[in-house]
């Protein structure tokens, strides 16, 4: 049974009824981000409930030891944790001297949450009777600034309703925090200074280690029916920790108003000297722009970010509050404005997975970035590996490459591998694929083969190299072989030749291979820096062709399909639907060892290659294959059913990409995999996106042209969305009847659309 308490609305995340078994799930789904920093939805006054605080801020990481039984040989010593960072959301209230506590009020109604995704903002009300009688309607307005990006914004409103009352508001800055996910209980963060200055306060600290310097600040100011009162403050400090005092008399139903603005500055943009001076330049900017002509502008920051990110469905409610959902939270988490930063899986709403870089960015995200955004955003998300290439040819010398073959890391922050399970950091290879596939991909959409010559074929030929290398020649085959991976499917661990991973390997040699020669032959300056700076040779050209042309794919003869890895067909083949439903998700249910041995497969491995080669095979196949695998998937991967669900459009299973559509964009509204307490899927968000617009959407590039091959589910009366293309803007719109375009250029654009070419002139 799936969490259902999230009330179906188009533009904004609604929670009602105040239940203290689904806070912690909700501190993540209603959690804020501006790109630089984000938060848990975590409640701003005093909560002895359970909970999960968490405040992060882009880019600041700790490098936790890893802990593990024993050492192995080129084992990363450490895995990056995004750190909780110093707390600035807090407000402690008193009511008639009473602490305002949710988990110990006599009773608390009219509990509502809104996530407004539109205008960006987070908002919660309820009334409460606290255990003095004394009863308050209470309700605070969040946000976390896109045009101030160190800065957010707390309103916090209270009302009493039953008496003349005392209010008293703390808010406070706390460097005391913890991470929930340290290996060992290290100390992150050492604090340096503890400052105030009239209504505002510093709290200076720097990261152990890796020393990111950090100022946390807060500005306060109070009112009493919307008219500031200036009282005297009760300012209380310890070496970790700040807080003030104001109190006022509140008359039965005034409001008594806290404004807090906080936030963070960084040595990342700052010298460390001069963070505070940095934070009291940000303070006064905000604050002369006042509380609501910063919520102003924030509505429209998010309005130049919707005109072209939105999809709209209509006719479907929960579809469209599901996308939209996943589009709100990729934006909160990256917004292509910092080179140095990345797209963690769980971005700003968790410690999970380290909040550091996956393959998923290259495999899931740049798509949406690049469409949605100018191809720029796409292009640092490419040099940024570009600038890790170093760091990943170490990795590769690690496990005992050469000549410059690199392996890209599996998790990072610096391009240093961080993650610490064996079976991943040493086996699950393929990532290196996801690399250069968006090299190719970024090249096929935007037509900018600039960057090929300029950087990316120094990634191309690092990767083609470590493949060349990490093959082994079976004479028994008279083929090259993979042994000893992990592919896409982490549910099967230390197999040999897993077809996405050895198919993959194959497409980067000759990729890499077919680029040198493009410029070689068009670019020459850059051609002979590349060979000079890599000391590529003819010889070694040669063993890289050998490899690709005679790499081993495993492969079934008799029911002619392509087998996940060797011996799948070894396994006991029980699908998925005759599998007890008491014994999912799996993944909590069984052990690992039992896990491996069966037929189940945690997210899309062979139809990954399928998605990302589709024009190498042919819909038969596809069908085939699809046929085959998807009935022992068990979907306990965020990033399995955007690719599902874009395959069954293809095959023309309206019903199945459906299902699968409605279960990749609402897999944390709805809880599917039973852990969205711990953080959000966001970079499986960018699967949700492609799943409209590739699946339903049927977009694609073919011989340099936007091609469309659009559907639409029965329960849909029509959905849009835009695509920059090219520095063109076309907006797509599909119903039962027809597709219409409209092109925002200067000047026409010829297209496919089911496999006619047509002309699309722009609209004005």
């Amino acid at each position: 049974m799936n969490q259902d308490y999230i009330i179906p609305n188009a533009w904004s995340i609604l929670e009602e009824g105040f239940e203290e078994d689904r806070v912690k799930s909700s501190e993540s789904i209603y959690s804020i981000g501006n790109g630089a920093m984000g938060q848990r939805a975590n409640f701003e006054e005093d909560y002895s409930g359970e909970t999960f605080q968490g405040s992060y801020i882009g880019g600041v990481y700790y490098p936790d030891k890893t802990r593990v039984g024993w050492w192995k040989n080129g084992y990363p010593e450490y895995f990056a944790k995004v750190l909780n960072a110093p707390s600035w959301i807090g407000i402690r209230v008193h009511v008639n001297g009473e602490s305002l506590d949710l988990a110990t009020c006599k009773s608390v109604t009219n509990f509502r949450r809104e996530l407004n995704m539109k205008e960006g903002w987070l908002k919660r009300s309820f009334v409460a009777i606290l255990p003095n009688d004394a009863e308050v309607k209470v309700q605070s307005t969040r946000f976390l600034s896109l045009d101030h990006d160190e800065v957010g914004a707390i309103k916090y409103e209270v009302t009493p309703l039953n008496q003349d009352t005392l209010v008293a508001f703390t808010p406070y800055l706390d460097a005391g925090i913890t991470n929930e996910d340290s290996n060992w209980d290290d100390q992150f963060w050492q604090t340096v200074s503890v400052e105030h200055e009239a209504n505002r306060a510093f709290i200076r600290s720097h990261t152990m280690k890796t020393e990111f310097h950090v100022c946390t600040f807060m500005l306060s100011q109070l009112f009493l029916n919307n008219i500031e009162v200036k009282t005297d403050l009760k300012i209380n400090s310890t070496e970790k920790y700040i807080e003030f005092t104001q109190e006022t008399h509140v008359n039965k139903g005034g409001t008594a108003s806290l404004i807090k603005y906080g936030g963070y500055t960084v040595d990342r943009d700052h010298d460390k000297d001069q963070l505070v001076l940095a934070a009291n330049k940000v303070l006064d900017t905000v604050s002369e722009i006042d509380f609501e002509g910063l919520l102003e502008k924030q509505k429209e920051a998010w309005q130049k970010i919707w005109d072209m990110a939105d999809i709209t469905i209509e006719g479907d409610v929960k579809a469209q509050q599901g996308i939209r959902f996943n589009i709100f939270q990729l934006n909160q988490t990256y917004l292509g404005t910092d080179a140095q930063l990345n797209i963690g899986p769980k971005g700003f709403t968790g410690e999970k997975y380290g909040g550091s870089t996956y393959w998923d960015t290259e495999a899931y995200c740049i798509p949406f970035y690049m469409a949605t955004k100018d191809q720029e955003v796409a292009r640092k998300l490419l040099t940024y590996r570009y600038n890790h290439l170093e760091k990943a040819i170490e990795n590769a010398e690690k496990l005992g490459f050469k000549d410059g073959a690199a392996l890209y890391p599996m998790v990072t922050m610096n391009g240093e591998e961080c993650h610490n399970e064996w079976e991943i950091t040493f086996e699950e290879i393929h990532r290196n694929g996801a690399i250069a596939f968006a090299i190719y991909n970024y090249f096929r959409f935007t037509g900018d083969y600039s960057y090929i010559p300029e950087k990316g074929l120094e990634v191309l030929i690092g990767i083609a190299r470590f493949w060349q290398q990490r093959a082994t020649y079976s004479k028994e085959k008279n083929k090259y072989v993979i042994l000893g991976v992990t592919g896409p499917n982490e549910y099967e661990n230390n197999v040999n030749n897993n077809f996405y991973t050895n198919y993959i390997a194959k497409w980067c040699i000759s990729f890499a291979l077919e680029n040198i020669e493009k410029v070689k032959n068009g670019y020459s300056d850059d051609y002979n820096r590349i060979v000079g700076k890599t000391n590529i040779s003819s010889e070694e050209l040669s063993k890289c062709k050998d490899v690709a042309n005679n790499m081993y794919l495993p492969f079934s003869e008799e029911l002619n399909i392509y087998l996940q890895q060797d011996g799948f067909l070894d396994k006991e083949l029980v699908t998925v639907k005759d599998l007890d439903k008491n014994q999912r998700p799996i993944n909590q249910k069984w052990s690992w060892d039992r896990i491996l041995r069966s037929p189940y497969i945690k997210q899309a491995d062979t139809l990954q290659g399928f998605y990302f080669f589709e024009d190498h095979f042919t819909t038969e196949e596809l069908e085939r294959h699809f046929d085959f695998y998807e009935p022992f998937t068990v979907h306990e991967s965020s990033l399995s059913p955007c690719v599902h669900s874009i395959q069954a459009a293809k095959l023309n299973r309206m019903d199945q990409a459906y299902t699968f559509y409605l279960r990749t964009s609402r897999l944390d509204l709805d809880d599917y995999n039973k852990e969205v307490e711990e953080g959000l899927h966001i970079t499986s968000m960018a699967g949700t996106w492609m799943s409209i617009v590739e699946g339903f959407g049927g977009m694609r590039v073919k011989n340099d042209k936007l091609s469309f091959e659009p559907k639409i589910p029965e329960q849909w009366e029509a959905y849009s969305f835009k695509i920059n293309f090219r520095q063109q803007i076309l907006k797509i719109k599909v119903t039962h009847k027809e597709t219409t375009f409209e092109l925002d250029g200067n000047k026409s654009l010829n297209l496919l659309l089911n496999g006619e070419e047509i002309t699309i002139s722009p609209s004005s």
